[in-house]
């Protein structure tokens, strides 16, 4: 079992070990694997990322310096490091690592900070935190409560940066499963161990975990809670911490003021400005939608107006260049309203080209079957009942051709 190094020291950056495994690339997996018999790098687990950095031999050379691009637990209890690399180093050679510190200290802000924040949303709510995910852009925890009222994350990110700016010392201690039943941990591992490794950030939370962590509060930095939404189990919060915070609060700061500029407004009243936008959109769409009604209507009337009878029906075969297949899709419907004898074949070439076939209900044609067919002569993809079908197609080459041939097998 490899000795894990980050168990009593999160700020351990190097570290000296021996080499007890290589293993090759194999399957999937193009990278070798290297074990130590100890290690300072943290796997993957428990909710945090791997730490990455590199393995160095004792001498200065360049070939001597392998990446640590992932590091991960096996069932055995080693912790295996994959290297990017074409030539791993040997088995039993004294190796030393060097932990990417930034990431490192990084990761320990925002896991200090997830117990923080799940120790305010306990004392505060009692709203238990039941899973931890930590990404390269934000963290999330999900609380296991039915509801989650914004006024309630305020409070809960408030009491979380007052025990930031506290500066409340943050200990690493060991105890067993026993010992851990009497101390009021917010959380019991259900694996049984022969120790706990316990987080204790001091009066304010005490829970079992693994990961690295800060050696004081005010390390976190500033706590930003994010994002809310409803999951499966519960609600999940999303939140950054420290430089995270900083770097993520200047980006939306950013994206704000040049939204109020577009707005000639202030960042605070772009919501009241993007509402307005969007009623008056509204109001703009439903205008045009009347009046897009109007004109086919009309247009409609005109067509049925000079469209001779064929055998008691009116065959209406038309391309159209300067519209939309929503709006022949809605001129086909009033023409099929406005008379029972209609068969309806038109196309439109601007744009998506398309057709849109239909027919006043009762007449003896079967309008999907005929848009079936030419989909198939064109390319296109399409569909729909008896009465009123539509299909797009890749190109307009051969839209006039196709519905030229309809009128002539359709006329007789």
């Amino acid at each position: 079992m490899t000795e894990r190094l980050y168990y009593h020291d999160s700020l351990l950056f190097d570290f000296d070990g021996e080499i007890i495994e290589v293993q090759p690339p194999s399957g999937k997996e193009t990278r070798h694997g290297v074990v130590l018999d100890r290690t300072a790098f943290y796997p993957t687990s428990g909710g945090q990322v791997h730490d990455t950095g590199w393995l160095e031999s004792p001498s200065d050379s360049v070939s001597s310096r392998w990446k640590v691009s992932e590091v991960a637990d096996q069932e055995d209890g080693h912790v295996v490091h994959l290297i990017e690399a074409e030539k791993a180093p040997e088995k039993g050679a004294r190796i030393r690592g060097v932990i990417d510190a930034a990431r490192r200290r990084d990761h320990m802000r925002q896991h200090s900070g997830q117990h923080v924040l799940s120790a305010a949303f306990v004392r505060l709510y009692n709203m238990p935190t039941v899973s931890f995910h930590m990404g390269e852009d934000y963290c999330s925890i999900d609380l296991d409560t039915p509801n989650l009222k914004p006024e309630q994350v305020v409070e809960a990110e408030r009491l979380a940066n007052d025990v930031v700016l506290e500066n409340r010392t943050v200990d690493i201690r060991f105890v067993t499963q026993d010992e851990a039943r009497d101390l009021g941990l917010r959380k019991i591992p259900p694996v049984e161990r022969e120790k706990l490794r316990l987080i204790d950030v001091h009066d304010f939370d005490l829970t079992a975990c693994g990961g690295t962590h800060v050696s004081c509060t005010a390390q976190i930095g500033a706590i930003l809670l994010r994002k809310i939404e409803k999951v499966r189990q519960g609600w999940r919060v999303e939140f950054v911490c420290g430089e995270r915070a900083v770097s993520t609060a200047r980006r939306d700061y950013s994206v704000l003021t040049e939204a109020a500029a577009l707005f000639s407004s202030h960042i605070w009243d772009v919501a009241e400005a993007v509402r307005k936008t969007q009623d008056d959109a509204r109001t703009s769409r439903k205008s045009n939608e009347h009046l897009l009604e109007e004109i086919a209507d009309l247009q409609a009337k005109q067509m049925l107006t000079e469209t001779p009878d064929i055998n008691g029906r009116k065959l209406i075969v038309q391309t159209i260049a300067d519209r939309d297949l929503a709006f022949i899709k809605l001129l086909t419907q009033r023409l099929t309203r406005l008379d029972t004898r209609v068969l309806a074949l038109l196309a439109v070439t601007a744009g998506s080209p398309g057709l849109v076939f239909g027919q006043s209900p009762g007449m003896p044609f079967d309008v999907g079957a005929l848009m079936k067919e030419a989909m198939a002569k064109l390319g296109g993809r399409g569909g729909g009942s008896k009465d009123l079908a539509q299909g797009g197609v890749p190109k307009a080459d051969g839209l006039e051709t196709l519905l030229q041939d309809l009128k002539v097998r359709l006329s007789s």
